[in-house]
């Protein structure tokens, strides 16, 4: 009888997360078996360009391999590329793909990220309604532009109005949606929101804020797009861009600890042995959002964690520690973001929005807690270090450009980051 196939790290997720931890293993100097599991049948790669230049036919998709082919084979790292996890058996050590295959493990790091959340409305199975979340994605409708006059976007948050960027740029109209009052709901200021909403709609994008969606239109492929008020935006495409649901069912079905993503602790431990978990479909208590239990979406959050992890498995120590950041590019607009600016009670507009050039400063408790930074990469670069720092600052002086932000560093003695552990 065959032995089961065996893996001192068995890696579900090719993707950021999936690819940086068999990286760092190796790295670290680690000898044993490692294994990446990803449902993709592609090498790991950036997803973070194919909402832009991929999209936009700037980068080609080989330019967006974390690594090229050779390298997987030179550092002996297995690819169980086109399959998927449906099940793990904590006791037993493995897990098992949807064609039948065990793989056995000595440690598990869960890295599947999460897929878009799918419209919760009729029509929505229509040809023409698209997510951006994978290389297949983006080739279809790619695929399909050559036809498309008129691509309704559901959705006003980073990809949304990346998506609503390039297809612009294309040449397409472009009508966008946003269920709530203003773009970047979740994640912005209102003077930001304002910016870009501006922008947008300088080059042509029709944003429809506080509008509800009832409904797709069309009978194999969609024709349009109902609200709720019962008007029907014509559309030859639909995308959507409302948020991805955490890829965890099989994790939270053997027993580990869970809602919206699986609970890690600052080592990135789940409640089961031996498992850890990393990147989008992770959550954990953010000392940058005062202890609260939360995921964070972005390619710094998944390296840090799988760097972690790693640490971990080569028999050292490391936690999350990371100030979170985040990065966006519409138009010639580079927007840079650094902390996490929930429960701010106070922001500070750095520079005039009409130059182009401008930071937003969110403050708690008289503490910069975030930043905004568009098209202003020295505030961005001073401003995380208040961010890690946990730094008071007057907003009177935080406002004047006269000053660098990087003066308030030397104003006060380093201290240990608010919320760090002795």
């Amino acid at each position: 009888m065959t032995s089961p196939e065996f893996h001192d790290v068995l890696i579900v997720g090719g993707g950021h997360g999936g690819a940086q931890a068999a990286i760092a293993l190796r790295t670290s100097g680690f000898e044993g078996t490692v294994m990446i599991v990803g449902r993709e049948p592609e090498l790991p790669y950036e997803r973070p360009p194919l909402s832009k230049e991929y999209l936009a036919g700037e980068r080609t998709f080989d330019r967006l391999h974390i690594r090229p082919a050779a390298y997987w084979d030179e550092k002996q790292i297995a690819l169980r590329l086109g399959s998927t996890v449906v099940a793990v058996d904590s006791d037993a050590r493995l897990v098992r793909c949807a064609d039948g295959t065990e793989l056995h493990y000595g440690s598990l790091v869960w890295a599947a990220g999460g897929d878009p959340r799918a419209l919760p409305w009729p029509g929505s199975d229509r040809d023409g309604v698209h997510s951006v979340r994978d290389r297949e994605d983006v080739d279809q409708i790619i695929s399909e532009l050559g036809g498309v006059n008129a691509v309704v976007v559901i959705g006003g948050g980073y990809i949304g109005l990346e998506a609503a960027a390039v297809l612009s740029k294309l040449g397409k109209k472009v009508t966008l949606i946003e269920a709530m009052p203003q773009v970047l709901a979740r994640v912005a200021g209102q003077s930001l929101a304002n910016h870009f909403e501006l922008r947008h709609r300088a080059e042509g994008v029709e944003l429809l804020l506080g509008e509800q969606v009832a409904g797709i239109e069309g009978d194999t492929r969609v024709s349009g797009v109902r609200l709720a008020s019962g008007a029907i935006l014509p559309a030859d495409m639909v995308i959507v861009g409302i948020g991805i649901a955490p890829c965890v069912e099989p994790l939270i079905a053997a027993g580990a600890q869970g809602g919206d993503g699986v609970l890690v602790d600052t080592r990135c431990r789940t409640s089961l042995p031996d498992i850890y978990a990393i990147g989008d479909c992770a959550a954990y208590a953010n000392r940058f959002a005062d202890e609260k239990v939360l995921r964070i979406e972005s390619v710094q959050n998944a390296s840090e964690m799988a760097n972690v992890v790693a640490r971990q498995i080569c028999g050292g120590d490391a936690e999350i520690n990371a100030v979170p950041w985040f990065w966006s590019n519409q138009f010639d607009l580079k927007l840079q973001t650094v902390g996490l600016s929930l429960g701010h009670d106070r922001t500070v507009l750095r520079g005039n929005p009409d130059t182009g050039s401008f930071s937003v400063v969110y403050l708690k408790g008289g503490k910069v807690v975030a930043l905004d930074c568009v098209n202003n990469a020295r505030d961005y670069s001073h401003g995380r270090r208040l961010v890690e720092l946990g730094l008071a600052a007057d907003p009177d002086e935080l406002a004047d450009t006269t000053r660098q932000l990087k003066e308030w560093l030397t104003r006060e003695p380093v201290a240990e980051p608010a919320g760090a552990k002795p």
